[in-house]
């Protein structure tokens, strides 16, 4: 790969994001930590109810239908049929809502959003901690304290 050198009027190096490489300790730790996300309780919840998911035929056979109803619905929009389509579609959320009143369904949307949350959560704890360091550099210093007669 060709490196390019150029800078800024500041003398300061600029990157294409296609040519940057991520050191390797960096994306060590971002497989480890990823690791460690995919052992976590919420995603044993996750891969728990989905099993339970997949096995459960009232579940499969409304996520059928449904799918099926998607299609019908396109073909429908394809032949500028209005009143069809908002038959399929009154049709499909009543699928919707009986699928979602399915205990099953409830709880592996819950652990969809408990994982979510989690990855939001790291993310936000990473983008923290580098905004800190970034500020750092920039020139504003962190409040600290020595610890010494203070």
């Amino acid at each position: 790969m060709e490196q390019h050198n150029d800078h800024t009027d500041c003398g300061i190096p600029k990157f294409n994001s296609r040519d940057l490489v991520i050191r390797g300790d960096i994306m060590s730790k971002a497989k480890e930590l990823a690791e460690l996300i995919g052992t976590s309780e919420e995603v044993q919840h996750f891969q728990k109810a989905e099993q339970l998911i997949q096995q459960h035929e009232r579940v499969q056979a409304l996520i059928s239908t449904i799918k099926k109803k998607q299609k019908e619905v396109v073909a429908f929009e394809s032949f500028q049929n209005k009143a069809m389509v908002e038959k399929i579609e009154g049709e499909m959320n009543e699928l919707q809502e009986e699928l979602e009143s399915i205990p099953v369904v409830t709880e592996f949307q819950q652990s969809q959003s408990d994982i979510n949350y989690l990855l939001q959560l790291v993310i936000s704890v990473i983008r923290d901690t580098v905004s800190e360091k970034v500020n750092v550099e920039a020139g504003s210093a962190p409040e600290t304290t020595s610890g010494y007669g203070e």
